[in-house]
């Protein structure tokens, strides 16, 4: 990784957990103090099992956030955006992160060590009560997650994949804002690069989507959401 420097103030992504709260007293003071970083695509920042770094905030790119299974299958849990907050299942809980995380293109990471976050909570309770809020909030999309997936059939699941980075990432010129492997898209879906393959080439098929090389367009939004509907809901 690279470091480069990086102004909080000057930020342009709103919906970053500290941009949110830079105006509070005294994180102004704080925020001066992270270490800012650029990884190539690809690059792993975040190693499962790894003593404790601290929290990354996505300042620019995309990350896949990923997890060791059964077997040493490595399974995508979650993918950041701009904004996004990284490694926080770990910490204040754990000195080890619980998760990894790798770039899927060139990225900038910011980051504040534990001694700041630390610092962070103790002095400034508007930010931990939201901080609070924050986990809770994240731990409810995780439970709704693990029971919308354990009742799909693998098609539901890579229909919910597409919708999600659509949702996610958008699309541009009617193609996703993201460009991820088969072996990427099964590993989030719980699936395998077969099966994607096979459920891609229906779905082609039947005019619901369109795929050039890693560029995915979904042709028929309705269409998918329909199929998935009453997983939606639960």
């Amino acid at each position: 990784m690279k470091r480069i420097n990086t102004d909080c103030t000057h930020c342009t992504n709103t919906n970053c957990f500290i941009k949110k709260h830079l105006h509070l007293e005294k994180m102004q003071d704080f925020a001066a103090q992270k270490n800012t970083f650029s990884c190539k695509k690809g690059q792993q920042f975040m190693i499962e099992g790894a003593p404790l770094q601290g929290l990354y905030f996505l300042y620019e790119g995309k990350v896949k956030i990923i997890k060791t299974g059964i077997y040493g299958k490595e399974q995508i849990v979650r993918l950041s955006s701009e904004g996004d907050t990284i490694g926080f299942r770990g910490f204040g809980t754990r000195n080890r992160y619980l998760i990894g995380a790798a770039t899927i293109e060139d990225s900038i990471l910011c980051n504040f060590s534990n001694d700041v976050m630390q610092d962070i909570l103790k002095t400034i309770p508007e930010f931990t009560y939201d901080m609070m809020l924050f986990y809770a909030e994240e731990l409810n999309k995780s439970e709704n997650k693990v029971k919308k997936i354990a009742q799909m059939n693998v098609r539901e699941r890579v229909i919910d994949t597409l919708l999600h980075l659509h949702k996610k990432f958008g699309q541009t010129n009617h193609y996703l804002n993201v460009y991820l492997s088969r072996k990427e898209i099964a590993d989030f879906a719980g699936t395998t690069d077969e099966q994607v393959t096979r459920i891609f080439s229906s779905l082609k098929k039947e005019s619901l989507i369109n795929i050039v090389g890693k560029k995915i367009s979904l042709i028929e939004i309705g269409k998918l959401q329909s199929e998935i509907i009453e997983h939606t809901q639960l």
